[in-house]
């Protein structure tokens, strides 16, 4: 587990970096009284941002580590695994369900913690099974929801960061216009504008993909979890009093 958090975490920073290259990679000119002037997107991309944007980049490789993460552990492999769910199938039917519960007791897929903590209720009748089935299946589900939460929080909070940096930045302008006499430097204007603009770039930037990764692993998890708890019910239906054995 500890390995793998490295290996997220890196991967995290190395995603990160990419999108900062594409800003660091070149400088622009700009025609400033007739010479041209060297503009640097360090400058203007990381720089400008200030304590704010440094927030937000934070956030933006955090964000890029849990979804990351969450691609690697929240899918069919780990919740619905195809090869466990045909074994389990083939020692019910064989009536092997000592083989099973230890079976499942092992695996750690959200398949066999079901099946497990049914079969553990075994001796006090099918409906207590059933209740055991649905109580872990909810247990289960709100463990993987919850784990996504982080990711709806950082999409809500970074694009607020960013408007508090466009206000800030927005603060500085108007200040500048005072101090100027309502005569300031276009340049010098434009640069307190830049840092306002900058910080909702990168609030945005953190945002998008961390609501819409979210959206997407909370369907996920919902549309796997009904699966798996479908399958455990029909799997255990020949508990269910009047059912027939094979």
């Amino acid at each position: 587990m500890r390995r793998r958090a490295w290996i997220t975490v890196v991967l995290a920073v190395l995603t990160v970096a990419s999108f900062a290259g594409v800003a660091l990679a070149q400088d622009a000119g700009a025609d400033r009284g007739g010479e041209a002037v060297k503009i640097s997107y360090l400058d203007w991309f990381i720089v400008k941002g200030g304590l704010i944007g440094w927030m937000i980049m934070l956030l933006s490789v955090i964000s890029w580590a849990v979804i990351i993460e969450h691609f690697i552990s929240i899918r069919r492999l780990n919740i619905l695994p195809d090869g466990v769910r045909a074994q389990i199938q083939q020692m019910v039917d064989a009536k092997q369900y000592r083989e099973v519960i230890d079976l499942t007791a092992a695996e750690p897929s959200f398949f066999s913690y079901l099946i497990h903590q049914s079969l553990t209720e075994a001796a006090h009748g099918y409906p207590a099974m059933e209740r055991a089935m649905e109580e872990a299946s909810e247990e289960r589900t709100t463990k993987l929801l919850r784990k996504i939460e982080l990711l709806n929080v950082i999409g809500n909070v970074s694009p607020m960061m960013g408007l508090l940096g466009t206000v800030y930045g927005m603060i500085l302008a108007f200040s500048r216009i005072v101090q100027k006499g309502g005569m300031p430097d276009p340049a010098d204007l434009a640069n307190d504008i830049g840092v306002a603009l900058v910080t909702t770039f990168w609030g945005l930037i953190v945002a998008i993909p961390a609501l819409a990764v979210y959206a997407t692993m909370r369907n996920r998890i919902d549309a796997l979890s009904s699966e798996a708890q479908m399958v455990s019910q029909e799997m255990l239906s020949r508990f269910r009093p009047g059912a027939k054995s094979n």
